[in-house]
């Protein structure tokens, strides 16, 4: 749900409120009491408890602080763990020392928690949460184990207020809890470096424990299971077969998507979560008078993941809605679409599109689009191309935006191939026909390592004259990342920052060779946005947005696809 201004505020001010109780109880921890107070204290909790109420306070302070971020993102369980430890902060900073402005101060947070309680409504992971819980039991009880054990076997080791000790069992679990529950640790001291070293050990246990525990806790929701065989895929393609318009229609039913419907359900949205991002590709897919509805509901539903939602390859002509709800946006790229009824290879501009064409064809090159559906025998030839592709870019298969080499999925696809004179297949490209628009959207290309030079080249002058004539209308060589972006003296600075890294990353990923490749036939370029949230969220969103395109491997995303 959207926040109003005045819970907007409230839920800063909890935020940094927790913070600042958070180092309050930290400094108090490691500060003497005042002796007025400690005096009538002393009457009523030994040094024992008195003691614990430091170590409690301190432990509360540092996981506020590591909580505080996490109340920001309105995480449910956080504001569980926020309340929990303000009750012990406040009865830690009365035991140890009768520290009043500290409690009262994580009262009136407290206090203001509990009646912003219906704003938290961001879930974390519950398999993780669960699994938090599980290992967090059993890592305390190993720990105690360890130290016991640890204890037991080497009491010569230690003394305990200056004396020889010799645990038993009992004493050794003891002295175990003492470590983490007592200010002087019971009076231990180690004799030797090793002692001192396994003493320490038993904190550094405990504090990753604590650690991983938080981490699995806060953890945002993971999708699970293949969605691509579910009723949701069913739904999802009788909307997409009856509003679909672009070839990101047809993407959005691969295996890698999942689907949120409006409220009315005439609208379908298909996106990948990848960590705290939640990547649609494309605009709602639906109809046009349930598109608004569709985005903000989209937004809620991301809101009580603890996602940022963001939609990707968005055409100009729907971002002034995008903006109207409070969304920002910024060019990723340029479309380059061919139109097919002014095509020619006449002028001097396609001289080298000729060449290309005429010596392919003198020495036996030969062309062939197949339509769908594609036999299996024609996709076991396709497979031995694109496997000696992938092997020579030293990459793997990409997701998301594009297809990969899957036969349910390029079967139902045009083929366009490059036989050369023994009828060896040495090139393909598989094209997407679009939803009730009359272009095909060109998706993979692939060729053998050892070519003959512009075979590319011929292979889509064959393809652009094929659906000439057909009379269809464009070609779309899809998108072309970073092209266009940034170049305008008008740019706004993100984008003219992604300029300056294009620049820099054409070393690992080809983008001028790629966009100059396009640029040969003449194309129209049309740009492409990724709509986000905030500044704030947008590093998270690249993240997830690369995940999302390598299949979460980071280190191949940098290899051309073309």
């Amino acid at each position: 749900m959207a926040l109003t201004r005045r819970e907007q505020i409230g839920l800063w001010t909890a935020t940094l409120l927790t913070s600042v109780t958070g180092i309050a109880n930290l400094i108090s921890a490691v500060t003497p009491s005042l002796p007025e107070r400690v005096k009538w204290i002393r009457e009523i909790f030994p040094f024992p408890i008195r003691a614990s109420g430091h170590f409690f306070a301190a432990i509360s302070g540092f996981i506020l602080l590591t909580l505080a971020t996490h109340l920001l993102r309105r995480k449910r369980v956080a504001w569980l763990l926020t309340v929990g430890l303000l009750v012990v902060s406040i009865l830690s900073n009365l035991i140890k020392g009768f520290d009043y402005e500290e409690g009262l101060l994580s009262g009136i947070l407290l206090l203001q928690l509990i009646l912003m309680r219906h704003i938290f409504t961001a879930q974390s992971d519950r398999p993780s949460i669960a699994q938090g819980i599980r290992v967090s039991i059993g890592a305390l009880l190993f720990t105690l184990a360890y130290g016991t054990f640890g204890f037991y076997v080497l009491d010569e080791r230690f003394t305990i207020n200056q004396q020889p000790v010799n645990f038993g069992l009992m004493q050794a679990l003891l002295q175990t809890l003492a470590m983490f529950f007592t200010e002087d640790n019971a009076g231990l001291e180690a004799r030797t470096r090793f002692g001192q070293f396994f003493a320490d050990s038993i904190y550094m246990v405990g504090a990753t424990t604590l650690g991983y525990a938080l981490f699995m806790l806060l953890r945002p929701v993971l999708l699970r299971g293949n969605p691509s065989r579910t009723s949701e895929w069913k739904r999802a393609k009788t909307i997409i077969d009856r509003h679909g318009q672009t070839s990101l229609a047809r993407l959005a039913l691969l295996k890698d998507k999942a689907y949120y419907f409006s409220p009315s359900g005439q609208t379908v949205i298909a996106y990948v979560a990848k960590g705290r991002a939640a990547i649609a590709l494309g605009d709602p897919i639906g109809s046009i008078d349930d598109r608004q509805e569709a985005i903000i509901g989209f937004q809620q539903f991301c809101d009580r993941n603890d996602w940022y939602a963001a939609f990707y390859e968005v055409p100009p002509d729907q971002l002034v809605l995008y903006s109207s709800l409070g969304l920002r946006s910024l060019q990723v790229g340029e479309e380059a679409i061919i139109t097919l009824k002014t095509f020619s290879l006449k002028g001097k501009a396609n001289q080298n599109l000729r060449t290309a064409v005429n010596r392919l064809t003198k020495i036996g090159h030969t062309t062939q689009v197949h339509t769908p559906p594609i036999s299996d025998i024609l996709l076991r030839q396709l497979k031995p191309v694109s496997d000696e592709w992938l092997k020579h870019k030293q990459g793997a298969e990409k997701q998301f935006s594009i297809g990969w080499f899957d036969p349910d999925y390029l079967r139902e696809c045009f083929i366009g191939v490059v036989y050369d004179s023994d009828h060896q297949i040495i090139a393909f490209v598989n094209l997407l026909s679009n939803y009730h628009q009359p272009e095909v959207t060109v998706d993979l290309m692939r060729h053998r390592q050892e070519v003959p030079n512009g075979t590319m080249d011929f292979l889509f002058v064959s393809l652009l004259q094929h659906f000439q004539q057909l009379d269809y209308d464009s070609l779309n060589f899809s998108l072309s990342p970073l092209a266009g972006v940034g170049e305008a003296s008008d740019s706004r600075r993100t984008e003219k920052a992604l300029h300056y890294l294009s620049i820099h990353l054409n070393q690992f990923y080809n983008f001028k060779g790629l966009h100059g490749f396009k640029e040969k036939f003449q194309p129209l370029w049309k740009p492409r946005y990724l709509v986000y949230p905030s500044w704030t969220a947008l590093p998270d969103i690249v993240v997830g947005l690369v995940r999302a395109d390598s299949g979460d491997r980071l280190l191949d995303y940098f290899k051309p696809d073309a």
